[in-house]
């Protein structure tokens, strides 16, 4: 355990440093300068600090003030040598932040004694900090463990949903990058943007509800079955919902809003501007943008400038303004997206 002992009395310093080494397997490192000796504990970690009150500048309580200034430095012990009739300095230096003080002239016993106690209390303190630190990495990989978990369900739902409706794979990666970009751009929390790439890929369970004859139906869909797909938002709502997993939450309100319009004539529930979600607003212009892009049974893949504007046409009406520009502007990104997640075969689903 490391001792700095700062004193401007050579005589004193040899005296402590004698004690100290006699003491137990403990390391001083001394200073006459309280100047030198300040700027090496701020540099380093001692486990005891010994500090005279009568010094030149900086004198003992000023070498405290400075030292506690530090949030780091609040629980190193420091040990103050006054005075007997110092009692207004020892008020002064305890509410600086000394632990304990040593009266002049130093009584050898009295401070083998004193430093014993303080340096067993920092041994417990240390060993108190380092079973907290190993508790909370333990904690946070039970939490990794956890979060890992919950991606896995997510991967395994979005797989179910793709086994029903035959969307690609490529396009649930393409769409949740897409959004992350745009979270990006609009400068979302690094958590929030997260929690998004990985909620994002669920937008579409609900489909796993819909009929057969409906979800895989080659060509347009009529009113009454446009009607029975546009259900697919609420049930996907209605299986994410009330999870006590923040990404499954996140999953449902997306699942349950990407499909509303800015202007309020989307669906399910015709919410508009900034009562849609956040997250369902980003997610409506990441997936219409690949489902113009991408080619489906009944229609052939746009080309990229028909695509955009629809984006920038779609500014306040269908989409929100802010995140169409987001997307816009991470155009470059959008595309090697585009170019990294190829789909494997024709998609035949239903936007």
């Amino acid at each position: 355990m490391r001792i700095a002992i700062v004193d401007d009395n050579a005589v004193n310093l040899k005296l402590m440093e004698s004690l100290v080494k006699r003491a137990g397997d403990f390391t001083p490192h001394l200073f006459q300068d309280s100047a030198a000796g300040l700027a090496w504990c701020l540099a380093n970690e001692p486990d005891l600090i010994i500090v005279d009150f009568m010094m030149p500048p900086p004198d003992g309580l000023e070498f405290i003030r400075r030292y506690r200034a530090v949030e780091a430095n609040v629980d190193v012990p420091m040990l103050m040598i006054t005075a007997d009739h110092e009692k207004e300095t020892r008020y002064a230096a305890l509410e600086a932040g000394a632990n304990d003080f040593l009266t002049k002239p130093i009584d050898n016993a009295e401070f083998r004694a004193r430093l014993r106690n303080i340096l067993s209390l920092r041994r417990s303190q240390k060993a108190l900090a380092d079973r907290a630190a190993w508790l909370a990495e333990k904690v946070a990989e039970a939490t990794h463990e956890i979060l890992e978990r919950e991606r896995e369900m997510v991967t395994r739902l979005s797989r179910a949903a793709e086994f029903r409706d035959p969307e690609t794979g490529a396009h649930i990666q393409r769409m949740a990058h897409y959004s992350l970009l745009i979270a990006e751009h609009l400068d979302l929390p690094r958590e929030d943007r997260d929690m998004l790439l990985a909620a994002a890929p669920m937008h579409d369970v609900g489909k796993i509800a819909i009929p057969d004859h409906i979800l895989l139906k080659p060509g347009r869909l009529d009113d009454a079955e446009l009607a029975v797909m546009r259900t697919h938002a609420e049930k996907g709502y209605e299986i994410l919902r009330d999870s006590k997993s923040r990404m499954l939450d996140l999953a449902a309100l997306i699942a349950w809003t990407h499909h509303e319009k800015y202007d309020g004539t989307g669906y399910p529930r015709g919410l508009a501007g900034a009562d849609i979600p956040l997250a369902g607003r980003i997610v409506a212009v990441a997936d219409v943008f690949d489902a113009l892009t991408t080619e489906r049974p009944y229609k052939k893949a746009w080309e990229l400038d028909r695509a955009l504007d629809l984006l920038r046409e779609g500014r306040g009406s269908h989409f929100d303004p802010d995140c169409v520009e987001a997307f816009l502007a991470r155009l470059d990104a959008a595309l090697a997206i585009q170019a990294r997640f190829q789909d494997a075969v024709p998609s035949n689903a239903h936007l």
